[in-house]
C-alpha cells in the first residue's frame, strides 16, 4: 500500500478501480480529540532548564512533536495513489513535506525535480495515529525528508499510539 518500489505483500496494494486508503482517510471524521484545542506543554522550571539539558530537549521535541500533530503536512503519492514512504534499516518512514517548496527540494536533490510530484495535505496527527499503524513493521514519519531542518517521528511510545510502538508488545 504504502510502497516506493520496496517489497511488500500484494495485500497492501489498492485493487485497481478501487480508490486507495488514502481516500478513504479523506472522509474519516476528525476525533474529538484531534478537534479539541490543545494546551501548551507547561513551561519547564528555569532552575531544571539550568542544570538538566536532556529536559529542555524533551520539553523542545513535546513542542515540536505538538504543533506536528496539529498541522497538515504534504504526503506525495506514489503511481498507485499511496503515501510515499521509503525504509531506511528496517523502518519504514511516511515522507511528508512542510511546503511545496521542501518537496521541491527533494524532489531536485532525488534528480526528480522534471516529474510531476502529486500530493495530499495531512494532518499530522492523521499520519501518525491512523496511517503507521496501517504499515506492515515499524513505522514513522520523516518530516522535510533531505533538509538540515528535517525531522524524524519513529516507532516509539508517545509519538505513535503504543500497538504500533517498538518494544512495547506491538505488532512491530
Amino acid at each position: 500500500m504504502f510502497d516506493n518500489g520496496d517489497d511488500i505483500s500484494g495485500d497492501d496494494v489498492a485493487e485497481p478501480g478501487r480508490p486507495s486508503k488514502i481516500a478513504d482517510l479523506a472522509d474519516w471524521p476528525v476525533p474529538e480529540a484531534l478537534s479539541a484545542p490543545r494546551e501548551a506543554p507547561e513551561p519547564i522550571p528555569a532552575t531544571t532548564s539550568e542544570h538538566d539539558p536532556t529536559a529542555v530537549a524533551r520539553y523542545e521535541f513535546a513542542v515540536l512533536l505538538g504543533e506536528f500533530r496539529r498541522t497538515a503536512v504534504l504526503v506525495p503519492l506514489d503511481e498507485a495513489g499511496d503515501l510515499w514512504s521509503a525504509e531506511q534499516n528496517g523502518v519504514r518512514w511516511i515522507c511528508a513535506f512542510s511546503d511545496e517548496a521542501a518537496l521541491a527540494r527533494f524532489a531536485q536533490a532525488r534528480g526528480d525535480a522534471e516529474r510531476e510530484w502529486t500530493y495530499r495535505a495531512v494532518l499530522g496527527a492523521r499520519l501518525l495515529d491512523v496511517m503507521v499503524p496501517m504499515l506492515p513493521g515499524p513505522a514513522g514519519v520523516a518530516l522535510d525528508a533531505g533538509s538540515a531542518d528535517g525531522m524524524l517521528f519513529p516507532p516509539v511510545a508517545g509519538i505513535v499510539p503504543d500497538a504500533a510502538a517498538v518494544g512495547l508488545g506491538g505488532t512491530r
